[in-house]
């Protein structure tokens, strides 16, 4: 028998109704998860008229970070839902389709954002260590054609998350008066298709780390060894551009790595919850992993504007030439009804 909520909750703690967590917990989680959201959205959407908009950013490299951009961008389209279930975990009023779809494209566009960085970082590697066999076989046509791979690939595999969760009702209940929630299925518990998910989600983090850590050795070994080498007109910005370049991607590697670290953790805590603080503890965990996930979503244009001078550059045409059309815009209309004054008057 478990306890009940008024049985195990301190006396200051005040809950909203349907939630697990306490008004004083939930009102700065939503204050973040906003921010979040505002800057993540405006983040990537730079990101992706910037690289769609100037030809010189259209490398191969910023097309792997657009579709990333993407990727990010969908992934914010379910914030809301996990922040409705944050307020109230019962009932669910959105419908089974929303439920599925909300967790399916978490996990696909999750996995598509480890794919991008992998690949995006074994074309550095092939940029840096073998440039001359890079310059034949990394072509934007080719990574067009691998990104495209990826999303399929990423979304393929996250499909059985469409059988893993679904609309049921709390304790077996009468469809007609019992509490709807958005959960994972007795059939996925039952079948082990829960335990088969968190296995290949924990494959897709850390063989990828794996091969992250390898090929990021690789190529610092490489700009160690040829930092005299290079030679020719370009030489310093070539080795600038190569050193920027591995510099932002190790950092967003690594943003990655610690904010969704906690996500897989947090996942297999609630598997092996037996008690009620373990499952108060996984509660709590998982929120904070939560917010960490949207982190790692709305973290990559800042680390851009951070380190890269060339995207700061062209987000400050960008900012520029939106507001020089407003102001033609604005002039254009003052002008136009003046005219249409006049004409009035005449």
């Amino acid at each position: 028998m478990h306890p009940t909520r008024s049985q195990t909750m301190y006396e200051d703690e005040m809950y909203d109704p349907g939630s697990l967590f306490p008004i004083s917990t939930l009102i700065p989680v939503t204050i973040i998860c906003i921010l979040l959201f505002i800057v993540g959205v405006t983040g990537n959407t730079m990101t992706i008229l910037i690289i769609r908009k100037y030809k010189d950013m259209k490398t191969t490299t910023n097309l792997y970070l657009s579709s990333m951009a993407v990727s990010d961008l969908i992934i914010f389209l379910c914030l809301p839902f996990d922040l409705y279930r944050l307020w109230k975990y019962i009932p669910w009023i959105f419908g089974e389709a929303i439920c599925r779809l909300s967790h399916y494209i978490n996990e696909g566009c999750t996995y598509a954002t480890i794919l991008h960085i992998t690949a995006l970082s074994i074309e550095r590697y092939l940029a840096i260590c073998f440039p001359l066999k890079a310059k034949v076989f990394v072509t934007k046509r080719r990574v067009k054609c691998v990104i495209g791979f990826l999303w399929t690939f990423s979304l393929v595999s996250a499909a059985p998350m469409l059988f893993l969760f679904g609309v049921e009702y709390e304790n077996n209940t009468d469809p007609d008066t019992g509490t709807r929630q958005c959960k994972y299925t007795s059939y996925a518990v039952s079948s082990g298709l829960l335990y088969t998910m968190i296995w290949v989600s924990t494959i897709y983090f850390f063989f990828p780390m794996f091969c992250l850590s390898f090929l990021y050795g690789s190529i610092g070994r490489k700009l160690w060894k040829s930092k005299n080498e290079i030679q020719g007109p370009n030489a310093a910005n070539r080795e600038r551009y190569h050193r920027q370049t591995v510099n932002i991607l190790a950092v967003v590697v690594l943003a990655f790595a610690v904010c969704w670290l906690p996500f897989h953790i947090g996942r297999n805590i609630f598997i092996h919850v037996d008690n009620y603080l373990a499952a108060k503890f996984s509660q709590y965990f998982n929120m904070v992993s939560m917010l960490l996930f949207y982190l790692s979503a709305s973290i990559n244009p800042v680390l851009y504007n951070l380190m890269s001078r060339k995207y700061r550059a062209a987000a400050s045409r960008l900012l520029l030439n939106k507001q020089s059309s407003q102001r033609s815009f604005s002039a254009t209309r003052e002008y136009t009804a003046a005219c249409t004054e006049t004409s009035t008057g005449v």
